[in-house]
């Protein structure tokens, strides 16, 4: 079988590790995108360390879990969202206004959708987490 979206299999399996209630998940292959995405969940605390396992292939990387998300997912296609559209798409993907993230891929790098609206970026929309 032939893997669609190597970031897709990389959150469903966080996902499933985190309803499990297991303390750590092992997800392979590795990316540029799944790293930075990873490091954008670290950031806002919804997952701990993660390490990265260089096997001479694609790479594994080791992730920490604290019991903290509740569900992540990617937006496929990646819609385009411009800064008046933000808003709507938190309406739609996050539960509430209080906590949850989207991340975007945008001109400046991958971050969160709080982050874009303060550096005034839109760009392309790539999964959400809470």
């Amino acid at each position: 079988m032939v893997r669609v979206s190597v970031l897709n299999d990389c959150l469903k399996s966080i996902s499933n590790a985190e309803r499990r209630g297991k303390r750590q998940v092992l997800v392979r292959p590795s990316s540029k995108v799944i790293i930075k995405f990873l490091s954008v969940m670290q950031k806002h605390g919804y997952i701990g360390e993660f390490e990265i396992v260089d096997d001479h292939r694609a790479g594994k990387i080791v992730v920490q879990l604290n019991g903290r998300l509740n569900k992540c997912g990617v937006i496929s296609p990646r819609f385009p969202v411009k800064i008046p559209d933000i808003e709507q798409w938190v309406a739609d993907l996050l539960p509430s206004r209080q906590f949850g993230f989207i991340v975007m891929t945008t001109s400046a790098g991958i971050m969160d959708h709080a982050e874009a609206r303060r550096r005034h970026i839109g760009g392309k929309i790539l999964g959400y987490f809470y």
